[in-house]
Parts: C-alpha cells; structure tokens; sequence
C-alpha cells in the first residue's frame, strides 16, 4: 500500500523525527486538556495523530496503543510485504478458498460492492495492472500492450468469490495480485480513531497520505480547521479552500505527486482498471464522508469516473459530499 501526501494539509501540527511529540503540548484555553500530536510510518506514508489528553503520560500510553493498532492492520493488508496476509492471499490465487481475518474481508466486502456498482471503475484485484504503471514512472517507458494484455488477464473484481458466512475469500485466476491502496489507510484510520476513543480520547484527528479521519473538536472549536489542496490557482471547479472536519472523514485523490509523461502525455498513478491505463485528465476530487473506508474508497473511484459519471454514485449517498477539480490548460 503505498501513497503520498496528495490533497490535504492540517494546519496543526510542528515537525520533528517520526514517532516523537511533533509539538510542545498545547494546552486548550478553558481546558484541563492539551494538544499532542505523534507520527510513525506505516503503509508507505507518514500516518499523524494528533488529539487532546489530560497528560503527556496519557498522550504517551495512548498513542503507543493506536499505533500498534495501525501497524498490525498493515501487517495484515500490505501489499508489498511478503508476510502480509493479503500477499499471501495472492500467493493462493487460483486455488480453493481462504479463510482470511475479520478485518481483510470487512475491506474485501466493501471494495467489492464499491466494484458492483461502479462498473469496475474501482477495483483491488488490479495490482498487476498497477506494477506495470509503477515501473514505466520508474523507466519513463509506457507498458507494452502485450504487458498490458497479460496483466488484464490476471485481474477483474468479478474473479473474487467471498463467503460472508465462513468468512472466505477465494481468488479465481492465477496470478492475481490485490492492492488496497485505494481503500485501506481510510479503513485503518477509522480503526485508529475507534481505538483512541476506547482509551478515553474523544478529540482526535488521523492522517495519512490524502486521508484524513477525526473524531470530535478540538475543545471550545466546531472542528479541526482543514485546508484543502488544489483549490488556488491552476485549477478550475467548485471546491472549499478550507473547512471544519469533527466526526468525519476526508479523503483526496489526483496526481498532484504521482505521475509520469511519456510522449508528451502525463499519465497519472491513478489506474483506471476497465482499461488499464493510467488516467490522463488531470482531475483532483476530494470526498466528505461519515468514515475513512467510505471517503477513501470513494474518492479514488470518482478519480476514474469523472464528475459526469459520478452524480448517480455519490450523490443519493447518505452524508457524503464530492467535489471535482480539473487543471487549467496551458
């Protein structure tokens, strides 16, 4: 699962090495609490919390826990690392089922009704289209169609049979490489969040890469203040420049960061798996949601769609709001 910080920023937190205290504890005027906020690596990406606690040795002893919550879950769905219990889903591709984690298939039944209904736009099983675009940003060389054609073949949403009952996932075709990239840093953000509340912390704010889930305020405000990307100049559409994020969650896609021009044409990260080629609108869409699974997933499948398309999926959605920039042309 890897990724890069695309969208968003927060306006909160100072800077220091990974996993210390980013800033001098702030203490909330009106408060017994103050401001904490830690950093690890986790999935490819720095992942950021920031809350509120009574102590530095509550902020400590809680941190240390929705950490180690966050690193089991990559444990589970990293898609690079051998022992990750989604490689070795892949590894078992072509066989019979596999019985997988409660968290792996939670996220597995959510991509694919994602997949159902948007036609495949959004798609896990598309890792081995995805390698192919990873290497040719390394090489500055498109995927040749016999690459491309080979790829295909060992993916499609449709070669996943899951069995909510015996909580199995079986993957069809051999070869088959999934890749949560899209979908899992929101899944693991509203798992972080739920741990911190289980520890007593009610305000807090995760973040990593264009993903960002919170739970309530900051004392005495209506919510974390967000700043959003690619809203200034160069870019064409409606869109906050920032808002209050509490009990939410934002989610950011597009190829600010993430791309590759190959014959004067820019191909983005973004893959869009009904053709297996990486887009080449340069679109930016940012997506409100009550949790990170659903903002996450969401805005990576809008990403493919476009705003025309896009209309009859998000906007009978309960709480969910979408919005669409396109780059200026030159």
């Amino acid at each position: 699962m890897g990724g890069l910080f695309i969208g968003l920023l927060w306006i909160l937190w100072g800077q220091t090495a990974y996993g210390e205290n980013l800033a001098r504890p702030v203490r909330a005027r009106g408060s017994s609490l103050a401001r904490y906020a830690y950093a690890q690596v986790h999935m490819g990406v720095e992942v950021r919390l920031t809350f509120y606690a009574p102590s530095k040795i509550a902020a400590e002893r809680v941190a240390t826990a929705a950490f180690r919550r966050i690193a089991e879950l990559d444990d589970i769905m990293n898609d690079y690392r051998p022992t990750s219990e989604l490689f070795r889903l892949s590894a078992k591709s072509g066989g019979p089922p596999v019985r997988v984690s409660r968290e792996l298939f939670t996220v597995l039944e959510r991509a694919q009704s994602l997949a159902r209904r948007t036609g495949g736009a959004f798609d896990v099983t598309a890792g081995p289209v995805i390698a192919l675009w990873r290497e040719a940003r390394k090489t500055g060389r498109l995927p040749s169609p016999e690459a491309l054609r080979e790829a295909r073949a060992r993916a499609g949403w449709e070669k996943v049979r899951l069995n909510p009952k015996d909580r199995t996932v079986q993957l069809l075709a051999p070869g088959m490489k999934l890749d949560l990239g899209g979908i899992a840093k929101g899944y693991v953000g509203d798992e972080a969040i739920r741990t911190l509340k289980r520890q007593g912390i009610a305000r807090a704010l995760y973040g990593a890469g264009g993903d960002l889930v919170a739970s309530g305020p900051p004392p005495g405000q209506r919510g974390w203040l967000i700043k959003v990307a690619n809203t200034g100049k160069g870019w064409v559409g409606r869109a906050p420049e920032s808002l209050l994020l509490a009990n939410a969650a934002l989610s950011s896609s597009g190829d600010t960061e993430q791309f590759v021009e190959i014959g004067g044409r820019r191909y983005s990260h973004i893959v869009d798996p009904r053709t297996g080629v990486g887009l080449t609108d340069r679109i930016a869409v940012t997506v409100l949601a009550p949790d990170g699974i659903t903002s996450d997933s969401l805005s990576t499948a809008l990403s493919v769609l476009g705003p025309e398309q896009s209309r009859a999926l998000h906007r009978p959605m309960l709480n969910v709001s979408a919005w669409f920039r396109r780059a200026e042309r030159p």
